[in-house]
C-alpha cells in the first residue's frame, strides 16, 4: 500500500498498540499496517525506531513516532469526530493522572501477575491483589457514569481499556466473579462495540517486500 499514506508498525495483542489502533480507527485516518513478530522485529521497523517497540508510525514527510500515547493524539488532532479529546481541555490533569497511573504502577503489577516466570515472582497473586486497587478506582467512577469522563467514550477509556482487558482476561472467572459491576459491564460494552472489532481485525505478519493492507480496512 504505501505510497503517501502513514505505516505503521504493530502487533494485534499489544495494549500500546491496540490504544493507537483505536484512535486511528476513530479518526478515520488511513495506513498502511505492517503487523510485527516480536520475536522477529523488521529490519524497516527497528532502523527508524530502535527501541524495538509497538506502535510505530512513519509518517509521509518520514517524520517518527513512536509513542502510543503520541500516536493517539497526532490521529486525533488531525480529526477527532466522536470528541474523544474534548475531557482533556476541562480535566486533563485528572486524565493524565489516571492513565499515569494505569501506565505505571498498574502496568508493572500486571506485568507481574501476567508473566511471573519473566520477573522470577514466586507469588502472583499478591501482584494480582495490588493491581485490584486501581480496578476498584476504576469501579467507582464508572458506578457514576458510563465511561471514565462521562457517559461517552473518550481518550481516556481508549488508553486504558486494552490494559484492562489484559488483566481480565489472564484469570477471567476471577475477574467476572468479582464485585465490580461498573468495570465489568465498561469493559464487556467496548470489548463488544464494533469499533473495538475493528482494531482486532487479523492480519498476516509483514515482511520486507511485501505489501501492506489498508488499517482501517477499507
Amino acid at each position: 500500500m504505501a505510497g503517501g499514506v502513514p505505516i505503521l508498525y504493530s502487533f494485534r495483542r499489544c495494549p500500546y498498540a491496540m490504544r493507537a489502533r483505536m484512535a486511528i480507527f476513530s479518526s478515520g485516518q488511513v495506513c498502511a499496517l505492517r503487523e510485527v513478530v516480536l520475536r522477529s522485529k523488521p529490519a524497516e521497523m527497528i532502523a527508524v525506531s530502535p527501541k524495538g517497540t509497538v506502535p510505530v508510525i512513519v509518517l509521509p514527510d518520514e517524520r517518527v513516532i513512536e509513542e502510543s500515547l503520541e500516536i493517539m493524539r497526532w490521529a486525533l488532532g488531525r480529526n477527532d469526530p466522536q470528541g474523544w479529546l474534548a475531557p482533556l481541555n476541562y480535566d486533563r490533569d485528572d486524565i493524565d493522572a489516571l492513565i499515569a497511573e494505569n501506565d505505571g504502577p498498574f502496568k508493572d503489577n500486571l506485568d507481574r501477575y501476567k508473566y511471573p516466570t519473566r520477573y522470577e515472582i514466586s507469588d502472583p497473586v499478591h501482584y494480582r491483589t495490588e493491581g485490584l486497587a486501581f480496578l476498584k478506582k476504576l469501579n467507582a467512577r464508572l458506578l457514576k457514569t458510563l465511561y471514565l469522563c462521562g457517559n461517552d467514550f473518550t481518550f481516556s477509556d481508549a488508553a486504558i481499556s486494552p490494559f484492562i482487558r489484559q488483566f481480565a482476561n489472564n484469570d477471567s472467572e476471577w475477574f467476572n466473579a468479582l464485585d465490580l459491576p461498573g468495570i465489568q459491564n465498561w469493559l464487556q460494552s467496548i470489548l463488544g462495540s464494533d469499533q473495538f472489532l475493528g482494531v482486532m481485525e487479523k492480519y498476516p505478519a509483514w515482511e520486507s517486500g511485501m505489501d501492506e493492507p489498508a488499517f482501517p480496512s477499507i
